[in-house]
């Protein structure tokens, strides 16, 4: 069974429909046992760092969320969920994200002709070998929403970048840690063959 954690952040609900299309067992839950006896947990959301952090620890996830990753139960960010995994963010001054991986977020650059919020498709440049992209073709494209992005702070766990004012780290894979800055559940065939693989982890 794998555990979407509610915590009140938007497209929830999209990533259920995703995962069930592809034969999984799904629940939207924010309590405790059900998440811990998980087979696998997915942190999705679309929002404010500050707002996600406040909401994660109004309901006791913080906890909940490190010790998940201690029982090396797979776990992946979506969106905002990749954010939250990291220090902190330029969007929330001094609120501290979870601090599960190293890197901060930073507001995309301003750039000619680019809107931001980024919204639409961009390539995926891959790299390191990232299981979540097994079986795509060299350079996927992929739904981005979002004006924020990671900067990792160790190379290595990046396995996935894209091009957008500034280099972006798309998508980090850590031990049992996966996350995603794009959204797979928007990203047509790619994104739920990204999905199907964290499934079949």
């Amino acid at each position: 069974m794998i555990a979407l954690i509610d915590y009140d952040a938007g497209n929830i609900r999209s990533v259920e429909k995703a995962l069930v299309r592809l034969g999984q067992e799904v629940c939207v839950t924010r309590d405790r046992k059900v998440l811990l006896h998980a087979d696998k947990v997915i942190l999705p959301g679309v929002g404010a760092f500050g707002d996600a952090m406040g909401h994660l620890q109004e309901y006791g996830l913080v906890d909940v969320i490190h010790e998940i990753v201690e029982k090396k139960t797979p776990f992946l960010g979506i969106c905002l969920g990749l954010q939250l995994l990291f220090e902190r963010s330029d969007e929330a001054p001094g609120v501290d994200g979870l601090g599960i991986l190293k890197g901060e977020i930073l507001r995309i650059p301003d750039g000619e002709g680019l809107k931001i919020p980024h919204m639409g498709w961009n390539c995926l440049k891959l790299q390191n070998n990232g299981t979540l992209f097994r079986g795509l073709e060299e350079e996927p494209y992929v739904y981005f929403v979002h004006s924020y992005y990671l900067k990792a702070e160790v190379e290595q766990i990046v396995k996935a970048s894209t091009y957008y004012s500034t280099l972006i780290h798309a998508s980090v894979e850590q031990d049992n840690i996966f996350a995603c800055q794009f959204h797979p559940e928007k990203s047509s065939g790619t994104g739920l063959q990204i999905l199907k693989n964290f499934a079949e982890l």
